[in-house]
């Protein structure tokens, strides 16, 4: 999967390019996968949920999110730091749907009704690497749980 994100950001002479709302949709699902996956009990609430974050944030159809969900669970395991992920959403993204985006990944978080030790020390490691401070992690997490109540 990192190599075929690398493929959809670059162009042939390797000078990046500014990714489709598809290819933010595809770095934006892997992270949630990787999330997803962390305390190992991927739960099928968390998945559907990824797909819902999806469909809303990229306006893509649910049958996009859901082929795009397929691929990032086929190449979870490839993967070898989130960096890859975050590196073009960083670039890509402004602050307010960089914290969006950490919204969704707290849903998925809170969708199968309990956050493990993992996901958060994950969550909290996303948020580092999206440049996001305290105060927008805090906010991105009570918003994605007054969702879930």
């Amino acid at each position: 999967m990192i190599e075929h994100l690398k493929k959809l950001f670059a162009q042939p002479d390797n000078e990046p390019v500014q990714p489709d709302r598809h290819q933010l949709a595809v770095a934006a699902t892997a992270l949630m996968v990787q999330l997803s996956r962390v305390d190992n009990d991927e739960d099928q609430r968390e998945l559907e949920t990824i797909v819902d974050c999806a469909v809303k944030a990229h306006e893509i159809t649910r049958e996009e999110a859901t082929d795009i969900l397929d691929d990032a669970l086929a190449h979870a395991d490839d993967a070898t730091s989130l960096y890859e992920f975050t590196g073009q959403i960083n670039e890509y993204l402004d602050q307010a749907n960089k914290q969006s985006l950490l919204e969704s990944i707290w849903r998925v978080a809170f969708a199968d009704g309990r956050i493990d030790k993992y996901e958060e020390h994950l969550i909290r490691r996303m948020a580092d690497l999206l440049h996001l401070n305290h105060r927008e992690y805090m906010q991105a997490r009570h918003a994605a749980e007054t969702a879930a109540d």
